[in-house]
């Protein structure tokens, strides 16, 4: 009887604590919340112009002479129907990123509110995911507009599918989750760009959102694949256009098990700021 009494108060406080964890996670998100509710249609469309610039340029122009099956393949009448869930992918991870890198960095070395958020009594990682959501929000705003010139181009309703959707979703999770380690590590904006610089804007053309990564020789597949946005730009895709049996049911699990690593990096990083 004691061990059973045991037992369940063991359970009653682990369930406590997920429960303030949760609520904590709710408090940090609500307050960008608030920013960003003022501001939605200019974070939507924000991040819509350099999609809709490689639309035009690729997939109306160059992809007028690029024949379906000619270096790419899947079910696709069209090169611009094979880059859209690309796009989308792109789309989500520039502003899941950008957005909440330069928010932590406004706070931390311009309006010095970051100071503020150390103080408040929750837990590290409650305060990693409650920014990271901030990101995410920020991400799914400018891709739904994306989503939506998608439709608008090929009526395929599959963009709005629940595996596509998901894959999204863990797309913005991983970005929003770099954006607040490079938010926390950072000294100063110019080093934000160089992150940009290096590690952004390569990946925005080498992630599989223009091509069939499939179709790569062995080293170059190798460094391919070993970028995040890869596993998002090949199952957006797959969701889209492939039936789930050819769906690259790996790209669920490797984008969750790299946004939770980022999430407990950033938690740490969290845990020992001084700012």
């Amino acid at each position: 009887m004691i061990y059973q009494r045991s037992l369940f108060s063991h359970k009653d406080f682990k369930t406590s604590q997920f429960q303030t964890l949760l609520a904590d996670i709710l408090t940090v998100f609500w307050g960008d919340w608030l920013e960003l509710r003022v501001r939605i249609t200019q974070i939507a469309a924000s991040g819509l112009i350099s999609p809709l610039i490689y639309i035009l340029a690729f997939g109306l122009g160059l992809g007028s002479s690029i024949r379906p099956g000619a270096g790419i393949s899947g079910s696709y009448g069209n090169y611009l129907e094979f880059i859209l869930p690309g796009m989308v992918a792109l789309s989500s991870m520039t502003i899941s990123f950008g957005g909440t890198t330069f928010s932590i960095c406004g706070d931390r070395l311009f309006t010095k509110n970051f100071e503020e958020l150390l103080l408040v009594p929750v837990h590290p990682l409650a305060l990693h995911i409650g920014k990271m959501l901030a990101g995410v929000v920020r991400g799914l705003m400018t891709s739904g507009s994306v989503i939506l010139v998608a439709l608008l181009f090929t009526g395929n309703w599959r963009f709005l599918h629940p595996l596509f959707l998901l894959l999204l979703l863990l797309n913005c999770a991983v970005f929003a989750g770099l954006g607040v380690i490079v938010g926390l590590t950072v000294r100063s904006l110019e080093a934000v760009g160089l992150y940009n610089n290096f590690i952004i804007i390569p990946m925005s053309f080498l992630g599989a959102t223009f091509f069939d990564p499939g179709t790569l020789p062995g080293i170059l597949k190798v460094v391919v694949y070993l970028l995040p946005l890869t596993y998002a730009s090949i199952g957006l895709r797959a969701a889209a256009y492939l039936p789930l049996s050819q769906f690259p049911w790996y790209s669920v699990p490797i984008l969750l098990v790299i946004a939770i690593a980022l999430s407990l990096w950033g938690a740490n990083l969290f845990s020992r700021q001084q700012d």
